[in-house]
């Protein structure tokens, strides 16, 4: 773990990610399985891994002789079981020197070309990997460990890259062509797919996916990773607990939705949540659970559903809180509307890279939703709205560290009045190179201190200190 202020205890992770007394359930040790990760075969190192990929090519020709292979992506469990069966058939018999478990890499490959996501299949199973990035045929990217790096796998060419590609999309009723280059779209376990090709990518198709992690983060867990201190892990389990409206502020990447998602395992499970999503990330340790996702145009330019849309539809549908998985727009309007409209302890996110700078672009936004307001008539309400910005980063060595907790008090003349509960200071950098950071609080009792009393929420000012 990279360097923090002292680190937690024991006692401090299992209070944290302890039962709440309401009965919902704070988080579990290890992680939540969302479901089991495939043995990652492709992704062990092996000597001879040049002639895995020779005999790879063979075997896949030889597949495209005796099979249509192109058309085996909407075929019956029978005929799939048959193709298979062949497939290991071949691979079992194939001359050439390799180990048990370089076959068993080399089957796992073909069923990947044949089956799957090509090349890519590996890189998808394998849990650590958080991004896949394809800038071309030769360069393939991941981050792990809020880090990139190069991998050694290929394509054969741009061809077999767009190939791939269209194998991924296609299924999900997507397509790109000349008239669209670009596809945003949702893999079946969550992970979200970006592909783009000539002209609006000049070099080549490309393909980026944001893997979606076989396990969710508990506060606990983010607080073991340095992510954010104890005292500041149980100031955000109370508001949530207490109904306090948070925006969670921070770049691409920064963790944002892994926040929301360790969040959410702190709301009352009586409460109906209702998540809004452009592609459906979120996986809330809730019951009492509907999701929404927006739709694009079909190819006559008709039927897109917006998150606006959702937002306006989902308030006839008796919610006890909303969480928009990212404002970005005119919905910005409505949603800061319905949590001024006992929609209390609803959340969302936000790109931007200060507090400030958050309740900035929730002022564009409503200035640009059509809405008729003055602009400081748009700030009083982001600040009746709007009582908690948590501000998260991915630091330069990698790691993932809330920077900030802020408070918002109300009005100072035509500003919104924004107090600091919580900031990140660093003290340089270890031997390994990750930063000696400590969260510093401010000891300054909140303004929403009476809500959580009403809502009989204990808290304790000692952990402000």
């Amino acid at each position: 773990m990279p360097a923090s202020e002292a680190g937690p205890s024991r006692a401090d992770i299992e209070r944290i990610d302890a039962k709440d007394e309401f009965g919902g359930h704070g988080g579990h040790g290890g992680g939540v399985e969302v479901g089991p990760a495939p043995g990652d075969l492709g992704a062990k190192f092996s000597a001879n891994q040049q002639l895995i990929r020779e005999r790879e090519k063979l075997i896949i020709d030889q597949l495209r002789r005796e099979l249509d292979t192109s058309r085996l992506t909407n075929i019956s469990e029978d005929t799939q079981a048959q193709v298979r069966a062949r497939i290991r058939e071949i691979v079992n018999s194939d001359p050439a020197p390799l180990t048990m478990m370089e076959k068993g890499i080399l089957l796992q490959n073909v069923l990947d070309e044949v089956f799957g996501f090509g090349p890519l299949g590996p890189l998808l199973r394998d849990p650590s990997v958080g991004d896949i990035c394809v800038n071309g045929c030769n360069s393939i990217f991941v981050e792990r460990h809020g880090r990139l790096e190069k991998t050694n796998i290929q394509f054969e060419n741009e061809r077999h890259l767009r190939q791939t590609i269209d194998k991924i999309i296609q299924p999900l009723g997507r397509r790109l062509d000349d008239n669209s280059p670009m596809v945003d779209a949702r893999l079946p376990n969550g992970s979200r797919v970006n592909a783009t090709i000539p002209p609006v990518t000049i070099d080549g198709p490309t393909i980026t996916i944001r893997c979606f992690g076989t396990s969710i983060m508990s506060l606990g867990q983010l607080v073991e990773k340095g992510a954010m201190s104890v005292q500041m892990a149980e100031v955000m389990k109370a508001c949530v607990k207490g109904r306090i409206n948070i925006i969670i502020s921070g770049g691409t990447g920064s963790g944002k939705t892994t926040l929301l998602n360790a969040l959410s395992a702190h709301i009352n499970p009586r409460e109906r949540i209702i998540t809004i999503e452009d592609a459906a990330e979120l996986r809330l340790q809730h019951e009492h659970w509907v999701r929404m996702e927006t739709r694009p145009e079909n190819t006559e330019g008709k039927g897109r559903i917006t998150q606006r849309m959702l937002v306006i539809n989902c308030l006839r549908m008796r919610p006890d809180r909303i969480i928009l998985g990212e404002c970005r727009g005119e919905e910005a309007f409505d949603m800061l509307q319905a949590m001024n409209t006992g929609h209390g302890g609803s959340m969302t996110t936000i790109h931007a890279n200060t507090p400030r700078d958050c309740t900035k672009r929730l002022e564009n936004m409503i200035l640009m939703s059509g809405v008729e307001m003055p602009a400081k008539a748009a700030r009083e309400l982001i600040s009746s709205a709007i009582q908690m910005i948590i501000q998260i980063r991915r630091l330069e060595d990698g790691t993932r560290r809330v920077t900030e907790i802020s408070e918002i008090t109300g009005m100072e003349g035509d500003t919104i009045a924004i107090s600091t509960m919580f900031h990140l200071e660093r003290e340089g950098r270890d031997p390994r190179g990750f930063f000696k950071c400590r969260h510093v609080g401010s000891g300054l009792p909140p303004k929403f201190l009476e809500q959580l009393e009403q809502e009989a929420v204990p808290f304790k000012l000692e952990w402000l200190r």
